[in-house]
């Protein structure tokens, strides 16, 4: 979400790479937001959304006034383990939900944005031709030439290093080319393994000395499950028990990205699950962006946004924009990231409250007549 009004900017992370500060956060929060989103509709006519904000978020009175006015505010929660990040937002936006929902899913907006060097999005089943683009730059090759479980500078399965030493001439001069071709059929495997499987299919990393299994991290991610709202029980377990136990509500999309984070450009693999409230539900929409791989710095993410209708004011159209975004991020652990965590996150935080304007802005003018 955030990643997608990005401006390009960004914050130095471990080993002076610099951390994207776009999706530097996609969901813990996600309980605690949940919370506040789905339970409440409305902050003053419906006092459970007031007291979210209060008691569950930390929030000020003034700053629950800032959002009422479209001011947006942005709140760091602490992390449970040193590799967490994950951030809350909240803006009120004097537009349709579904105007937001069509600013998500505009992918050729995306592809405009100076950040992303390629985006493709997945037919139905994906195919091979939809990875193209989906390729390293010749430092990342060379890298990778020298890549060995436990120590590698790319995010890949210890079995796939393996068979990309074996399977690659370093020397030949179409090294480049054919480990493009090799990552491009192991990405395919990985997506139509994960819509068969799920989250069993997603592996572990092994380029660091101590593997992060990106399956269990996810779950623990997702574990603040008491804190989940009642009324979106169903949403929440899709996202852990996909492909089953998909609600008739829900549509799955899925799309990559190679986007350009400071020193490293990063390819991604994105799953989108879109809940669609009805007319009368409070909730019109609820968007959920996980994380299927990253080559570099994000062992899991996820990210949340939930377009809650505004019904206090009858002289007014508008909704409710909520923001959860976390990450696992094995990098922020030990000494050199106890020292960076700080600047990374405030960073982030920084970001994602532009994010958050530069949405309201565009949405309330283009509903402009």
């Amino acid at each position: 979400m955030a990643e997608k009004i990005q401006d390009t900017q960004s914050c130095q992370g471990p080993n002076k790479q610099a951390v994207p500060v776009q999706s530097v956060f996609p969901a813990l929060c996600l309980t605690i937001l949940l919370a506040a989103t789905l339970l409440f509709g409305h902050a003053q006519s419906n006092p459970r959304l007031h007291t979210f904000f209060e008691q569950n978020a930390g929030l000020t009175q003034d700053q629950i006034d800032k959002i009422r006015n479209g001011i947006p505010v942005v709140k760091t929660f602490p992390a449970r383990t040193p590799a967490e990040v994950f951030l809350f937002g909240a803006v009120h936006i004097q537009a349709a939900p579904e105007n937001y929902l069509q600013f998500v899913l505009d992918f050729d907006r995306l592809r405009r944005l100076p950040g992303y060097a390629e985006l493709g999005v997945f037919s139905y089943p994906p195919r091979l031709s939809d990875l193209a683009g989906f390729s390293l730059d010749s430092d990342d090759v060379r890298d990778l030439g020298r890549c060995r479980p436990g120590d590698c500078a790319m995010q890949l399965p210890g079995s796939t290093i393996d068979e990309l030493q074996q399977q690659i001439d370093w020397s030949a001069p179409d090294a480049e080319q054919r480990v493009g071709q090799f990552l491009q059929s192991k990405a395919l495997s990985l997506l139509t393994g994960y819509q068969k499987e799920g989250n069993r299919a997603l592996g572990a990393y092994n380029d660091k000395k101590n593997p992060a299994p990106v399956a269990q991290e996810f779950a623990y991610m997702l574990s603040y499950s008491k804190a989940l709202p009642a009324q979106l029980p169903d949403f929440y377990r899709y996202l852990l028990s996909y492909p089953e136990a998909r609600p008739a509500n829900v549509e799955d999309r899925f799309y990559w990205s190679k986007v350009k984070f400071g020193l490293k450009p990063t390819l991604r693999m994105i799953h989108m699950v879109i809940m669609h409230g009805s007319p009368v539900d409070d909730v019109a929409y609820a968007i959920a962006e996980k994380q299927l791989y990253s080559s570099h710095y994000f062992d899991t993410a996820l990210d949340l946004a939930f377009c809650i209708r505004d019904h206090e004011d009858s002289r007014r159209s508008g909704f409710y924009l909520i923001m959860a975004m976390g990450t696992e991020q094995s990098s922020l652990v030990g000494f050199k990231g106890d020292i960076l965590r700080k600047i990374a996150v405030d960073r982030s935080a920084s970001n994602l409250q532009a994010a958050l304007t530069n949405i309201r802005n565009v949405l309330e003018a283009n509903s402009k007549p």
